[in-house]
């Protein structure tokens, strides 16, 4: 290595050194994004710190994606040339105005993206937020969804971005009937008439489906069949090999995650990809289970998880996001306002690496 290093003149050396330099930056602020790992920036809290601080912290902590659940203008300001991708929230209350008027769409496209692109790097945008017929809290948006989609991805389709920007809805695991094992995974009945749509839509235009995935909610609901370690991505082997497709299990993401693939191939969807919108544990606030260290084990686990795909789609990168960036104190239930990865002073709530 002497040798070979000798023979470069100083000129040569400075600019192999300058290479390096720009090198290793580059994979500092991207880094985060080849993990497929992002976190969403929930705010509803009285206490948060203003969003010039939080884009700091996120390149601080080396986390290269976004996910924001309105466009709040302040957000979209301090995020320009920030390097993180975003997925951008259409607010359910929006959707109605959004379906029956397509120049409220392109108005909305032209404000809040094509007034930020490219500085802003908007990659999804998630149309409406758990929205279905057996979600009471937003079962009054069904009919206006898949009209606002279309209307919202038009408007993508105007502004020339739709190679960018992808136009889909974030839906939660409610819609899914049959989840075990996880190639029984069918949907609902009272929800196939509403996803069938949702469905055409997004294989037509080519488009993943958003799923917020949470094994805590899972495990909570039925702890006498479902063991700790198994929802914290601690098994130290196969929990079960599922006999409708002779895979194996050794965590309960997976098992959740491939029951809504099943689902969807069920429907005519086998062609769609998932992005996990949402998923996390909560810190404190419901029962036993709701430690520091099981939020800690849990998002730790799943940060190093998602570049192994799952037994359905092994080697295939999970794209997921984080629920949450900080502890929301104007979230309901108690236990809602825990899932933070850091507290509204920016302090972490625990260790955790990206």
């Amino acid at each position: 290595m002497a040798t070979f290093f000798k023979i470069y003149s100083t000129h040569s050396m400075a600019f192999i050194m300058l290479v390096v330099v720009l090198v290793t930056a580059s994979l500092t602020i991207t880094g985060a994004q080849t993990t497929g790992v992002g976190v969403c920036y929930g705010r509803l809290g009285n206490d948060l710190p203003p969003p010039a601080e939080v884009v700091a912290l996120y390149r601080k902590q080396n986390i290269g994606s976004m996910r924001i659940y309105d466009p709040n203008q302040e957000v979209l300001q301090a995020l320009r040339d920030s390097n993180i991708e975003l997925m951008l929230g259409v607010p359910n209350e929006d959707l109605q105005t959004l379906a029956s008027d397509a120049s409220a769409a392109s108005r909305w496209v032209q404000t809040n993206v094509r007034s930020f692109w490219p500085a802003v790097r908007i990659k999804y945008i998630a149309v409406g937020n758990e929205v279905s017929p057996v979600n009471e809290e937003n079962s009054q948006y069904v009919p206006f969804l898949v009209p606002a989609m279309t209307n919202i991805y038009r408007a993508i389709v105007e502004a020339g971005l739709q190679e960018q920007i992808r136009v889909s809805t974030a839906t939660d695991t409610r819609v899914i009937d049959t989840a075990f094992p996880p190639s029984a995974g069918a949907f609902k009945g009272e929800v196939r008439s509403f996803f069938g749509p949702i469905i055409d839509f997004l294989r037509d235009t080519r488009q993943p489906l958003f799923v917020n995935v949470y094994p805590y909610f899972a495990y909570n609901d039925d702890q006498n069949n479902i063991k700790l370690p198994y929802a914290l991505f601690a098994n130290p082997s196969t929990e079960f090999t599922d006999s409708g497709n002779n895979l194996p299990y050794q965590n309960l993401f997976d098992a959740i995650l491939d029951s809504v693939y099943a689902a969807l191939e069920k429907a005519g969807g086998s062609s769609l990809e998932i992005v996990v919108s949402e998923s996390g544990w909560p810190s404190a606030g419901r029962d036993a289970a709701t430690t520091i260290e099981n939020a800690r084990t849990y998002n730790q686990n799943l940060i190093q998880h998602v570049s192994r795909g799952s037994p359905k789609k092994p080697g295939r990168l999970i794209e997921t996001y984080l629920f949450a960036m900080f502890n929301e104190n104007q979230k309901n239930p108690e236990y809602e306002k825990k899932f933070g990865l850091f507290f509204p002073n920016k302090a972490p709530v625990y260790p955790i690496n990206f």
